[in-house]
């Protein structure tokens, strides 16, 4: 089963996510999704919950997180930032204030980071601009030739919830940018380059129903 139609409190993970964003309401908003067939399937029964969606279809090869947002690429041709929200995240995070940031930021991309406990943080200077990536379990660091320094940065979790500018994909058009890749290895390798930014949520809350164990925590977390 896609991680989509994963049910929690009797409704797929994929309805969360559009009615959390389709409440938002972002300004002259559609939504593009990065699907697979049963997906679609759900979001005809549903009548599209009375939103325009356009498909951008990866039938033919998942491409991860990059590469599925570089595909969707031909929906996103103005200048207006689009918010990007994975799947399988549960979050109180207010989206139209993380929108509304960004807009008024001079960031390509805003990722919302919180100081929840993890193995694996995001590292920002005082400005809150991106600057690298630690596993704290390994040491193991990024971009390549980064040195961390204790103390040196601020360090956040990433929540799987960020906004991105289109002339971003200006940047991707390198050979390392075409096909599958992730998001988050194209946001490191750039940092450096460009104006990525966070925006920090100190009470975020959040579930991520990737794993079976977290479904019971994301059952209480929806009703709470």
């Amino acid at each position: 089963m896609p991680k989509a139609l994963v049910p929690v409190a009797g409704r797929p993970m994929l309805e969360h996510v559009i009615l959390k964003l389709k409440e938002a309401g972002l300004p002259n908003w559609s939504s593009t999704f990065t699907i697979r067939r049963t997906d679609y399937r759900f979001l005809k029964a549903n009548q599209n919950f009375g939103l325009t969606i356009h498909i951008s279809d990866e039938r033919d090869m998942l491409l991860d997180t990059g590469g599925g947002i570089k595909k969707a690429a031909t929906f996103f041709t103005g200048t207006e930032p689009f918010l990007v929200h994975n799947v399988d995240i549960l979050s109180n995070a207010d989206l139209k204030e993380v929108y509304d940031f960004h807009r008024e930021s001079q960031n390509l991309a805003t990722l919302l980071v919180s100081p929840r406990k993890t193995s694996r943080y995001l590292l920002f200077d005082t400005d809150n601009r991106l600057q690298g990536w630690i596993h704290k379990d390994t040491l193991q660091t990024k971009p390549e030739g980064f040195v961390y320094e204790p103390g040196q940065y601020r360090e956040y979790a990433f929540s799987g919830i960020h906004v991105i500018s289109p002339e971003l994909f200006h940047y991707m058009e390198g050979k390392a940018w075409n096909g599958k890749f992730p998001i988050m290895d194209f946001y490191l390798h750039t940092c450096r380059q460009l104006q990525l930014g966070g925006c920090i949520k100190e009470d975020l809350q959040l579930i991520d129903i990737g794993k079976p164990d977290t479904l019971a925590r994301a059952e209480e977390f929806l009703k709470d």
